[in-house]
C-alpha cells in the first residue's frame, strides 16, 4: 500500500455515496477490496463534478479536462485544489478528498486506475460540452463507454492483477453499458424534465432502449463465465442481478424494484 494506508473512514464515504456498490465491494478480499473501493471513490469524485446541477456545462468541461490532464502525471494535491477553486465550496467530501483515495491504491494498480480516471474525465468533459445530446447509437455507445464501460475494463485489469486471468474487453464494456442502460431507462423522464437531457438516440422508442440494455446485459452474462474467483464472482453478480431484475420490473410497468426485492436479491447472491 502507499504510505498512508487505507483511511478508516473510506468505507463510510463509500457507503454514503453508493449503497449499491458498497455491498458487493465488501465481498472482495482485503487488498482487492481496498483497491476497488478506492477506484470507485475516485470515479465518483469525478462524476460529482459532471453531475452537479449548479455548474455550467462550459465550467464542467474546463475543470474535467484539467483533471484529466492531472491524472496523466504524479498526483499533485495543491494543483487539484486549484483546479477545483471556483467550485470547491459546492463539492461533496468524496470529490474534495480525491488525493486520499489515490494514496490508498497499491502502487502496482495505481497506473491502471489513474489511466481510467483520466479517460473518464475526458469523456465526461466532452459530453458535458455537448450537453449530453445523444443522436445516434454510436453516440450512446460512446457516452455509455466513458461513464460505465471503461469501469468494466478497469475492473477486469484489477481482476487480472489479483488472479492472472483477464476477461474479454468487449464483454467487460458490455457489462458496464448494460448497467448504465438500465439507469438511463429508470431515469429517462427525470433527466428530460429536470435536466432537459435525453440519452435516447433520435428515432428510438423505449422498446429500442430496452433492447439495447438486454443486448449489453447478455454480454455481461457471458463476461461472468470467465470469472473463476469466488469473491470477484460475488462482486460481479450483485449489480448484474439487480440490473436484470430492475429491467424486468420496468418492463412490467414498475419504476424500480422494491426494497424487499433488493434485500432478497442480496441474500440470494450471498448464499449461492
Amino acid at each position: 500500500m502507499n504510505k498512508k494506508g487505507f483511511p478508516k473512514d473510506a468505507m463510510r464515504v463509500l457507503k454514503e455515496t453508493s449503497r449499491t456498490f458498497y455491498i458487493p465491494i465488501t465481498f472482495l478480499q482485503k487488498d482487492l477490496k481496498h483497491t476497488v473501493a478506492s477506484a470507485y471513490l475516485i470515479c465518483r469524485a469525478i462524476d460529482e463534478i459532471e453531475d452537479h446541477e449548479e455548474l455550467t456545462n462550459d465550467l464542467k468541461y474546463t475543470i474535467l479536462m484539467e483533471v484529466s490532464e492531472l491524472f496523466k502525471k504524479p498526483f499533485n494535491e495543491e494543483e487539484y485544489l486549484q483546479i477545483l477553486g471556483p467550485i470547491k465550496d459546492k463539492m461533496p467530501e468524496v470529490t474534495l478528498r480525491l488525493g486520499d483515495w489515490l494514496q490508498t491504491c497499491p502502487k502496482d494498480t495505481l497506473p491502471c486506475i489513474m489511466n481510467a480516471a483520466s479517460e473518464m474525465s475526458f469523456g465526461m468533459a466532452k459530453w458535458a460540452k455537448a450537453n449530453w445530446q445523444i443522436h445516434t447509437r454510436e453516440d450512446l455507445d460512446d457516452y455509455t463507454y466513458y461513464v460505465a464501460g471503461l469501469v468494466g475494463v478497469m475492473l477486469s485489469e484489477l481482476w487480472e492483477w489479483e488472479t492472472g486471468v483477464k476477461p474479454d474487453r468487449d464483454l467487460a464494456i458490455g457489462y458496464g453499458r448494460g448497467l448504465q442502460a438500465v439507469n438511463i431507462l429508470r431515469n429517462e423522464q427525470e433527466d428530460l424534465v429536470e435536466r432537459g437531457v435525453s440519452f435516447v438516440p433520435d428515432g428510438w422508442t423505449r422498446a429500442d432502449l430496452f433492447e439495447y440494455a438486454e443486448e449489453n446485459l447478455a454480454k455481461a452474462d457471458e463476461y461472468m463465465k470467465s470469472i473463476n474467483n469466488r469473491s470477484i464472482l460475488l462482486f460481479c453478480r450483485l449489480p448484474l442481478a439487480l440490473a436484470h431484475k430492475t429491467l424486468k420490473a420496468m418492463q412490467k410497468g414498475y419504476e424500480k424494484m422494491t426494497r424487499a426485492e433488493v434485500e432478497q436479491t442480496i441474500k440470494e447472491i450471498q448464499v449461492d
